[in-house]
């Protein structure tokens, strides 16, 4: 029987190995709008205004760039709780004269594509209501690529914003609403993310993609082989994805997933404070942790 990750399963920090801090923190906090939580030598934490953790920065500066056609991030997702917010982070990325890669519409969601310095993919979006989110004749979540009205979006922006005002950052209520990662194999991955970790498959007809996620969401992973098909894995010490965080309620689900890991021959390190650290198939690796660590 295929495991099932409780509904109210979410993700948390992800992090990066940089070759250059200083230039990655002040992208992240100039051109995303993140905020600096916690310094420590070659690390660098930054977040919401409010104080919740998004993104950790560690500097290696001897560390190689990630081979091409290797697995890896694809690119991180930052979920901003309105289309408003969603407005102000347009309008961020033009005062910062940085380049979007893409904007799309994808019925679920709006969003934002760029890079940051050291090519590691960004997603910014927002969610449409669930009761808008359509539905395919067998049941999976009706999603698309489609151009996005950036327009529109603009329209959103406060009537009294005020241009000299100081940039109030990422707002409350922003978190990590998806990765998407670049892995060799969908079958494997589905094998993995699906039947030993428990995330339900909600989109699989997306053309070399599958998406996994748990209590509904359109969701929380993305993995695809359009650039990574039957590559190497991540190698560690590269630059780029260093990891990522899902969120279980309580340490009893963490620790019923490390029983799960280690009866498919994945098995996690135990940290003090009862988080697990795990490897997927793909050299990507991810921490596990309850949402009272």
């Amino acid at each position: 029987m295929t495991p099932s990750l409780p509904t109210s399963t979410s993700l948390g920090p992800i992090r990066l190995t940089v070759a250059d801090l200083p230039a990655s923190a002040a992208f992240y906090e100039t051109v995303l709008g993140l905020r600096p939580l916690r310094a420590d030598g070659d690390e660098l934490r930054l977040g919401t205004a409010a104080g919740t953790p998004l993104v950790e920065l560690v500097e290696r500066a001897d560390a190689a760039p990630r081979p091409a056609r290797s697995s890896g991030l694809f690119h991180l997702a930052l979920l901003l709780p309105s289309r408003a917010e969603l407005a102000l982070a347009l309008r961020r990325l033009a005062l910062a004269r940085h380049p979007l890669e893409g904007a799309s519409d994808h019925l679920v969601s709006e969003a934002l594509y760029l890079s940051d310095p050291e090519g590691n993919g960004i997603e910014i979006y927002r969610d449409r209501p669930r009761a808008e989110w359509g539905r395919e004749p067998d049941g999976q979540i009706r999603m698309a690529t489609l151009p996005l009205d950036l327009d529109a979006v603009l329209a959103e922006l406060p009537e009294d914003l005020d241009p000299g005002s100081p940039d109030p950052g990422v707002p409350a209520g922003a978190v990590i609403g998806h990765v998407h990662l670049q892995v060799s194999d969908l079958d494997q991955a589905e094998a993995f993310y699906n039947g030993v970790l428990g995330f339900d498959v909600v989109v699989r007809g997306y053309p070399g993609a599958l998406f996994v996620s748990a209590g509904g969401y359109h969701h929380h992973l993305g993995l695809n082989t359009w650039a990574s098909a039957g590559g190497a894995p991540n190698a560690p010490g590269t630059r780029g994805l260093d990891r990522f965080t899902i969120v279980l309620p309580t340490a009893a689900d963490v620790a019923a997933a490390g029983k799960r890991l280690a009866a498919a021959g994945a098995p996690a390190t135990a940290a003090a404070d009862g988080s697990l650290a795990a490897t997927d198939p793909f050299g990507n690796e991810l921490l596990l942790t309850a949402t009272a660590s």
